[in-house]
């Protein structure tokens, strides 16, 4: 039996070689047609598995898992079966969809009913998400945000070396891509004003961010250690948390943004498992000073994720803004599953963890608007010869990521919403 993650590994399904989805892949996400209610699917090249009609062929007979695990509007209980599980069925459909594998590649009456264009279906929302979790775990964010705001030579607050810093956010507007939503609104304060004002906001940015899907729940007062924490995570997605900064800035202080984030976030609809991810990981940065025991990990942590951002002004094409990475992060999501668990709070299967916006080192891998153009004092042009300093209405972010190694490209798709006015 070959290894679901073998470069090697070919399909009978043919697979572009700049596609997200090679057999390499193999992600799970929830999707319907015209004439069936959601289900279970994992994305092949161009096309969608069908694991509900796969199952009840027999063709993951030898897996015994009940066909209404599949037939589900969210992958939380196929998640709640376990990582063995998980492992078993992405190996199962690796060796039906390998390029020497006769059972499904011969049985043409069986691949019509499995097998569907993912432009011919409605991708939904993959997860259930019961609580959702925001980090701010990258240090060149972090630095750039505190220069602008704060003292240059004290960009990073006394705590920010010493634990992964986090917030909790609202689960209820996180929305699967493509889904657009109105301008938000809200309080400011004008720079000129004694009193603040009500209305939309002036200052709509994007946060180019990667989010955690926990694949097992804990009891209230257990804690997960770092060496732990993989197994209790199922996969990633990418993720824009959305912000509104002229809300942000007058309603933060003392706890926190509030109206300025809980308006929507954009994910992906595709998980990518953590198994596939395995080939990525890479070194992360050195983190002085030395960390608390709980938080100290072996191994290399991070991984290497090429993220892209795009803005796509109304009637017009994109134009690339952003090119980052997910190496950036100083806080691995070990760090900041075992932080969020250290005192005792439980996760379930479902909850979302975001890693905060992620910013590289140079001026083009910034991971917002806010950095991207300086607070506004670099507007950033578009092919269109329009310019920038924050999004505006009816422009389209597309955030994108991929790994690649070895000659195989493991992706996660898009991360897409409009921006429509203010109701």
């Amino acid at each position: 039996m070959i290894k679901a993650n073998d470069p090697q590994l070919k399909s009978w399904i043919e697979v572009a070689s700049n596609c997200d989805f090679p057999i390499q892949n193999l992600p799970f996400g929830i999707f319907k047609t015209q004439s069936s209610s959601p289900r279970v699917g994992i994305a092949i090249g161009d096309q969608v598995l069908d694991l509900a009609l796969l199952n009840k062929m027999g063709f993951l007979n030898n897996l015994k898992i009940d066909n209404s695990i599949f037939t589900n509007q969210y992958l939380n209980d196929f998640i709640a079966l376990g990582k063995p599980t998980w492992r078993a069925l992405r190996q199962r459909v690796s060796d039906l969809l390998n390029a020497d594998n006769a059972e499904l590649r011969d049985n043409k009456e069986a691949q019509q009913k499995v097998l569907q264009y993912i432009s011919n279906v409605q991708l939904l929302m993959p997860i259930r998400v019961g609580d959702y979790t925001d980090f701010y775990s990258s240090i060149d964010h972090a630095t750039n945000v505190g220069t602008m705001f704060r003292d240059p030579a004290n960009a990073l607050l006394p705590n920010w070396k010493h634990l992964p810093v986090g917030y909790h956010g609202r689960a209820s507007s996180i929305i699967i891509s493509g889904t657009n939503f109105h301008r938000p609104k809200g309080q400011t304060k004008p720079a000129d004003a004694e009193q603040p004002v009500f209305g939309p906001t002036k200052l709509l940015d994007f946060e180019l961010e990667v989010a955690f899907v926990i694949g097992k729940s804990s009891e209230l007062g257990q804690s997960i250690s770092t060496a732990d924490a993989d197994d209790a995570i199922f996969g990633l997605t990418l993720f824009n948390d959305w912000s509104a900064r002229d809300i942000q800035t007058w309603e933060y202080v003392p706890l926190g943004p509030f109206l300025a984030k809980n308006f929507a976030s954009t994910i992906s609809p595709w998980i990518v498992t953590l198994d596939a991810l395995e080939p990525f990981r890479t070194e992360g940065y050195k983190q002085e000073p030395k960390v608390l025991p709980y938080l100290e990990y072996s191994g290399d942590r991070n991984l290497d994720i090429r993220l892209e951002v795009s803005i796509q002004p109304e009637n017009s094409e994109e134009t690339g803004v952003c090119h980052s990475n997910y190496k950036y992060m100083y806080w691995t999501m070990e760090q900041q599953l075992a932080h969020h668990t250290v005192n005792g709070c439980n996760v379930n299967i479902g909850d979302l963890m975001a890693s905060g916006t992620i910013s590289g080192p140079t001026p083009n891998s910034f991971g917002s608007m806010l950095e991207l153009s300086w607070r506004g004092t670099k507007p950033l042009k578009m092919k269109d010869g329009s310019e920038r300093k924050f999004v505006n209405d009816n422009d389209t972010v597309i955030m994108r990521g991929y790994c690649q190694k070895d000659n195989v490209r493991v992706g996660f798709g898009e991360a897409k919403a409009k921006v429509l006015p203010a109701l």
